[in-house]
Formats: C-alpha cells, structure tokens, sequence
C-alpha cells in the first residue's frame, strides 16, 4: 500500500465517486441534441443504460462503451486493475462478452514519472488478459489529474441483449456484490484503511462481472445493470423509470462489506453519497427510524460494483448458484419490483428496515 507518490494526492475524487451529480448530468443531458437513430441501435440514451448496443446481423449485436475515472488508490498497478475491472462490466451488464478495449490514458506528465505510468497500464492490461481480449490500442494526454479507463467493445446474440428497463412486475431483485466500496476509498483518503480492509477493496473492485453474460443466457432474467458512482439507489432508479415501475428493498438484506458499513457509522463518507442522495429527491421513501450511515450505504458511489438482476422469482436459486458459481459469495436477494405507477412526485422505490 505504501507507494512514492500517492496518486489519490492528484485528484479531486477517486473512482465512479467522481462521477457528474445524477441531478447535475439530467439537466445537462435534456439539453443535449437528439442525434439520429438507426433502427440497427438497440440500445442508446434513452433510459440511461450502461452500453449502447447495435445490431450486426441477425446472431449478433455489438455491446460498446467507455470508462475513465481520477485515481480511487495510490498503488499504480491497483488504480488499473479498477478502472479497466469497472469498463468492463458495462457489458457484461449488457449480458455481453467483451472482444477487445482500447485505452484512454491522461498524465500529468511533468509529475509522474514513466514507470508509474507504466504501472497503471500494466494493471489494464492484467485485467484485460483475464477477461480475454487485448487492449488493440487506445488515446493518450497530457492532463492536470490522472486519468485511466477504457473503451470496451463485445458481442451479445440480439435476443440476449439485457436492458435496465426490462424489469418486469414481480420482479425478484438480486444484488451480486456487497455495498461500500465509496466509503473504503474515503477512509483510505484519511489515512485509516488498514491492510485488511485495502485487501477487501480490491477484492471486490477487481472481480470481473462475467456471470453477466451467463445470467443473459437465463430466460427468467429479464433486466440487469450494474451498481456504480450513483449508488445502489440512483441505479435502482434508473431501472424503476425505464420500466415505469416502483421497487422496494429491504435494508436488513443488503449485502455489505463489513468494515465499510464500520466507517459509514463513524461518519466516514464521500461527498458524491450526499449529492446522489440530493439527486433522487422525492423518487425515494426512507424509513425514518433507520440510522444514518445505511442512508450512506444505499447512496454510497461504488466503483467497479456488482450486477443488480431483476428475474422472474421463481429463478432466484438460480441466479444465486451463478453468482455463487462465479465467486460471488455474498451476492444477495435484495427486494422486488412492483406494478404501481406512481403519481407525479411520489417515491418510485422504497426503503424497509426489515
């Protein structure tokens, strides 16, 4: 963990934590032109998906995205492992397999040596030869912050193709990995993460959303996202509108990681949960007698965060022995999804503490 030159130092927010504000980017989204719309684009802008998605032919869609963030650690190879982790799984939440990236590197070259560079290219890279595909090129500037992230490209059969706004009534909800990477990174910039929770961080951050493109392959999965800098509920969000439906969770489900949801109750917390929090509005119901820091859990910005699925429930069992087959062992049934069409102003997704 100890490094020469702390890369965190350089940034202003680490990670998917330094993500647009969700209220911010709508406004500056609704400004933007509709550009054209071939009817081979399957999936665009319109519901704030992960990936745009394309049709080739008839057995195949091509799934291409991009993600670039500041450092979210110190150690340089670590910082690459994360990012290029966190691009990918934009399709694998696609139900995607990846086929080859590109990267997207910005150094502050006058302050950072080549070798450190090299690092963070290097952790890209070792990612990459786990998901099996090359980086066949990329972009590189001269910038104030580092910088690092990929553009990802992959194939999915056009039938298998899984939206945000897919969910259906009934809904089971499934989350793959547990909540409170944002609030690991915070404790790591006040100098308290120790060794083990740093060894939790990058467990978590590095494990590659494979199961995705399995979980695509299951009928019964009918919606899939993947939970990132607007935390759990703004992404929740995300896929209530898409399908004008509500949801509701059960906070005593939520799957987290222990010495986070430790920090959170010390006040331990980035700045980007409390403006996601800001920018759900009234679209969220919260228990009033539920503490503070699960409010910080359920806004907290994770990086590189795990699959949220919506499937029929009669194949959560399912769902859970692929996320379990793959690694994920705290992947967990979280809540469900509902008819109800709110009225103008009310919470589309609520918040139980049982």
């Amino acid at each position: 963990m100890t490094n020469p030159i702390a890369l965190t130092s350089f940034s202003h927010g680490g990670g998917c934590g330094c993500k647009i504000a969700p209220g911010l980017l709508s406004e500056i989204l609704a400004r933007a032109p509709q550009g054209l719309v071939p009817p081979q684009l399957l999936v665009g802008t319109e519901t704030a998906d992960d990936a745009a998605v394309y049709q080739l032919n008839d057995q195949q869609a091509l799934v291409a995205t991009t993600d670039f963030f500041t450092p979210i650690v110190d150690d340089p190879f670590d910082f690459g492992r994360i990012a290029a982790t966190n691009a990918l799984s934009d399709i694998y939440a696609m139900g995607g397999t990846p086929i080859l990236a590109l990267a997207l590197v910005g150094m502050p070259i006058a302050k950072l040596p080549p070798d450190v560079i090299g690092r963070v290219l290097e952790g890209g890279a070792s990612i990459c030869r786990e998901a099996g595909i090359p980086i066949a090129g990329g972009h590189s500037i001269d910038v104030l912050e580092p910088i690092y992230g990929l553009v990802g490209l992959g194939l999915v059969h056009p039938s298998r193709v899984r939206r945000n706004s897919d969910a259906k009534p009934g809904d089971a909800l499934v989350l793959g990995k547990p909540l409170g990477v944002g609030i690991l990174s915070a404790a790591l910039k006040k100098g308290v993460l120790g060794d083990e929770g740093y060894a939790q961080m990058l467990r978590h951050t590095t494990r590659l959303n494979k199961v995705g493109s399995e979980l695509a392959a299951m009928d019964a999965v009918h919606g899939m996202t993947d939970v990132t800098g607007f935390g759990l509920a703004g992404h929740l969000l995300e896929m209530c509108r898409g399908a004008d439906l509500s949801a509701e969770v059960s906070l005593a489900r939520l799957p987290l990681i222990e010495v986070a949801a430790g920090f959170a109750a010390q006040g331990i917390v980035t700045g980007a949960s409390g403006r996601n929090w800001g920018g759900y509005g009234s679209e969220v119901d919260w228990p009033a007698a539920a503490p503070e820091w699960q409010r910080a859990m359920v806004s907290d910005p994770q990086t590189s965060g795990g699959l949220l699925v919506s499937c029929a429930p009669d194949a959560v069992d399912a769902v859970l022995s692929a996320f379990a087959g793959a690694g994920f062992e705290q992947a967990a049934l979280i809540g469900h999804m509902e008819k109800t069409a709110p009225a103008a102003g009310a919470a589309r997704l609520r918040f139980s503490a049982g």
